[in-house]
């Protein structure tokens, strides 16, 4: 009993650290291509060397940090070359997902939710508040994944979007007023509605396209090489 009493904590311990370190690296709070000792990590979440452990296994896994012996952890910086193969990926995976749902169709309720993104981001740019359009955009992209019904095709994108979060966040200030992403959002909408698969994934896929150019020219033109 007290053998499992044990574990559990630990598992719980695990999965706190993996939580707050993720946030962390997500937020940009821990610098990329730094090297973090594993004595800071576990002080700084205040969690012991077992249950750090645990966490960075998990987030190796999935691509966010390197582990090195006697070095600690390191954030993988991003470059502009990784963030065109990341958005070539992510667009790809969306198209098929659109594609998906518009030979599929959707509820009134789903194209009520998909519509209700767009009624935010309108009123976020409104009020120059770009965290809360990043949201509400991300809340768009998230839930065509949804809608797909393909859980792995979902949770591959989730994973690179995740890869990208950090760049995305530093750069949404640098960009210009992303006032064509609305209107992008509502046509594939309509096209999803007419059960329009060609209109809609070639709406989108131009849309992530141009999303992806916008954030590798920022990269490149503030020599952004290591986010």
């Amino acid at each position: 009993m007290e053998t499992t009493i044990r574990k559990e904590k630990s598992v719980s311990l695990s999965q706190r650290a993996y939580e707050e370190l993720r946030t962390k690296i997500l937020n940009n709070d821990l610098r990329p291509g730094r090297f973090f000792l594993e004595k800071e990590l576990a002080t700084l979440l205040g969690v012991s060397r077992t249950p750090l452990k645990e966490a960075l296994v998990k987030l190796e896994n999935e691509g966010l940090i390197k582990v090195q012996p006697r070095h600690g952890m390191q954030v993988i910086p991003l470059s502009a070359d990784d963030m065109a193969e990341i958005y070539q990926i992510i667009t790809s995976l969306e198209c098929e997902a659109v594609s998906t749902i518009a030979r599929r169709g959707l509820s009134n309720r789903e194209i009520s939710q998909l519509e209700e993104t767009g009624i935010s981001m309108a009123e976020a740019l409104e009020q120059d508040d770009l965290q809360s359009w990043a949201r509400a955009d991300e809340d768009f992209h998230r839930l065509l994944l949804d809608f797909c019904g393909n859980t792995r095709l979902k949770q591959t994108v989730l994973n690179y979007w995740d890869i990208s979060h950090r760049a995305r966040m530093f750069t949404l200030n640098l960009r210009d007023k992303p006032v064509n992403s609305t209107k992008d959002h509502q046509q594939v909408i309509e096209a999803i509605k007419a059960k329009n698969a060609e209109k809609a994934v070639s709406i989108h896929r131009q849309h992530r396209v141009n999303g992806g150019a916008v954030l590798v020219n920022i990269i490149k033109q503030y020599r952004l090489d290591h986010l």
